[in-house]
C-alpha cells in the first residue's frame, strides 16, 4: 500500500487527454450506478466523452479532470466543474466521476486524490465542493463521508436539452 507522497496530482493538460479518456471509458462502461443513470443524463458514448476532454482542454475556465499518478502512471482521476453559489457568494466545485485505476482500489488512492484535489480548489478560490451518488451505492457514501460531505436531504435532478 502506497503513501499518498507515492503519489503525484495534476490538471489534465493536453498530453494527459488519452490517458484520461481511457480511465473515464472504463469507468462509465462498467459502474453499474453510473448505467443505471445514462440514459438520464444523455449519455452520448466514447464520442461524447471525447468531446468533453477536449473542452477541459479548451475551457479550463469551466473545470478540468485532476489525475493522479504513481510512478508516471495515471492511477485515478475526476472532474471538477466550477459554478458560483448564491449562497456562498463564491466560487463552488461539481466534483464528479471520481475513479481509480480498476485493480487498484483500497490502495488510497481516492483518498489521497480527494485530499489533493481540496486543497487545490481551495488554493482556487472555492468554497465548497458538490457531489453525487446513486442511492443504492453506499461504498462512494462512505468514501465521501470519510472526507467531509454530508447528506443535503434532496435529490439531484436532470433534464436533458
Amino acid at each position: 500500500m502506497g503513501g499518498a507522497d507515492s503519489f503525484t496530482f495534476a490538471r489534465m493538460g493536453a498530453s494527459d487527454r488519452d490517458a484520461a479518456y481511457g480511465l473515464f471509458l472504463a469507468f462509465l462502461q462498467s459502474d453499474l450506478h453510473y448505467l443505471d443513470s445514462s440514459a438520464a443524463y444523455g449519455d452520448g458514448g466514447p464520442e461524447a466523452l471525447r468531446r468533453a476532454m477536449d473542452l477541459f482542454i479548451e475551457r479550463p475556465d469551466l473545470g478540468f479532470v485532476w489525475m493522479a499518478r504513481r510512478g508516471g502512471e495515471v492511477v485515478g482521476c475526476c472532474v471538477a466543474c466550477f459554478a458560483i453559489s448564491t449562497s456562498r457568494g463564491t466560487l463552488v466545485a461539481k466534483l464528479d466521476d471520481v475513479n481509480v485505476r480498476p485493480g487498484l482500489e483500497g490502495q488510497g488512492i481516492g483518498s489521497a486524490m480527494m485530499d489533493s484535489l481540496k486543497e487545490e480548489l481551495r488554493h482556487s478560490g472555492v468554497t465548497r465542493i458538490d457531489t453525487a451518488t446513486h442511492f443504492d451505492n453506499p461504498g462512494a457514501r462512505r468514501f465521501y463521508e470519510r472526507h467531509g460531505f454530508e447528506q443535503l436531504r434532496e435529490e439531484r435532478l436532470s433534464c436533458l436539452l
